[in-house]
């Protein structure tokens, strides 16, 4: 469901949306931008529990990929 809104922007960057926006109009362009950008925030979250998740359990990975090396050497 839409819903109306009003927001306040500097005029050259209503100028910019309406010169980038091709064929959507303003309400469409903004929209798409607000999604993209959340979409993005939300990488970054996960991109950085991930990056904790890997930090933690360095020692672990670091000995399991040197058994690895040290298995394929001796073959």
């Amino acid at each position: 469901m839409k819903v109306e809104t009003s927001i306040n922007v500097e005029k050259d960057l209503l100028e910019a949306v309406d010169r980038l926006s091709e064929d959507k109009n303003r309400s469409e362009f903004i929209e798409a931008a607000i999604q993209a950008y959340i979409a993005q925030l939300a990488r970054h979250k996960q991109n950085a529990s991930d990056l904790e998740i890997i930090n933690e359990r360095a020692d672990d990975l670091n000995a399991e990929a040197l058994d690895v090396l040290d298995y394929q050497v001796a073959l």
